[in-house]
């Protein structure tokens, strides 16, 4: 039920049409709104990495909200949610269960893993092994898990958020750039300004308001949305934009690895559910210099002597939109 307080007030039964969709992004990030203070964009992209079905990497130091803001999700979808604390012990069937024998039957039974759940918190996920990083290839990719050659699908809607300290390397394994391609989004929220963690702390100087949040839509909604994004139609010269920015990444003497196949793919995905959110149903260029930063960012590796140089990746990317932007205006 709604909250009547709420700045949009009445849910449709289902969700059907564009505006429908619209309507329930919004209410979903406005409730979120309520436990994360003053980071509407992340949530934002966050929702929007959700109707693409993707995956988040947040970057982020400790103590920013990146654990609550993943609850309050998955509660105000009415969502099931687990929290994944990666340590260097924990083994790859503690993610993805494992199949024990049940003398009640005389069989082996499947034992579902923490990743069996519609929003998994994989919460410093470079601390543990690559081996266990690995076990969350085939779920991020496949939407499914396989153990003693049985296949078993997670429910749906599905999508990993995982997070990582950027200041903190002992004792932390790198994630690899495979790991790193599966992730449709990185994104991180950074510190409070002055009067958003003053409104913070009164939000929560009582009773959490987590206690309080209520779900404010479906995981049968977030369904119909991920349908409504792929029928943003998408322009040839939209293609081929994403495709120059792409292309230049690859092209550069200073990046050892540039974006791939899969992260063009993407971008054109990020960009149709930027537009639905925006309210059209077809993708203009803007929305693809939207998104490319948080698309491309962490999947283009830079060569030792580009940190000499003092290029980032950042700067490649942006380079490649004013590029593919120059030669879609000719």
């Amino acid at each position: 039920m709604y909250d009547r307080h709420d700045p949009y007030e009445a849910r449709p039964a289902r969700i059907t049409n564009n505006a429908q969709a619209v309507h329930c992004m919004q209410h979903i990030i406005s409730n979120v709104e309520k436990i994360i203070v003053g980071k509407r964009y992340a949530i934002t992209l966050i929702m929007t990495t959700l109707a693409c079905r993707g995956h988040v990497l947040i970057e982020d130091v400790p103590g920013v909200g990146k654990t609550s803001m993943v609850a309050a999700l998955a509660r105000s979808v009415n969502g099931t949610f687990k929290r994944i604390q990666f340590t260097p012990d924990i083994m790859p069937s503690d993610i993805t269960g494992y199949s024990a024998f049940s003398p009640k039957t005389g069989e082996f039974e499947y034992r579902q893993g923490a990743v069996m759940s519609q929003f998994v918190l994989a919460d410093e996920i470079n601390r543990t092994s690559p081996k266990t990083q690995s076990s969350l290839l085939e779920v991020m990719e496949e939407n499914q898990v396989t153990v003693d050659g049985q296949t078993y699908r997670v429910p749906a809607p599905f999508i990993v958020l995982a997070t990582q300290n950027p200041v903190e390397y002992l004792g932390t394994y790198a994630l690899p750039e495979a790991q790193l391609d599966r992730f449709f989004m990185k994104i991180s929220l950074g510190y409070p300004d002055m009067k958003e963690e003053g409104r913070m702390l009164e939000r929560f100087k009582g009773r959490s308001p987590m206690d309080e949040l209520r779900s404010v839509a479906e995981g049968e909604d977030i369904i119909e949305i991920q349908r409504l994004v792929e029928s943003i139609h998408v322009d040839t010269s939209i293609n081929q934009f994403i495709v120059d920015i792409s292309r230049y990444t690859r092209d550069q003497s200073d990046v050892q690895l540039g974006a791939s196949p899969r992260a063009s793919l993407c971008l054109f995905k990020a960009a149709q559910a930027w537009a639905l959110y925006n309210g059209r149903d077809y993708v203009v260029p803007d929305d693809v210099v939207q998104m490319a930063p948080h698309v491309l960012e962490h999947r283009i590796l830079m060569k030792q002597e580009a940190a000499i140089k003092k290029i980032r990746a950042i700067d490649v990317v942006d380079k490649a939109i004013k590029q593919a932007t120059a030669s879609l205006k000719r």
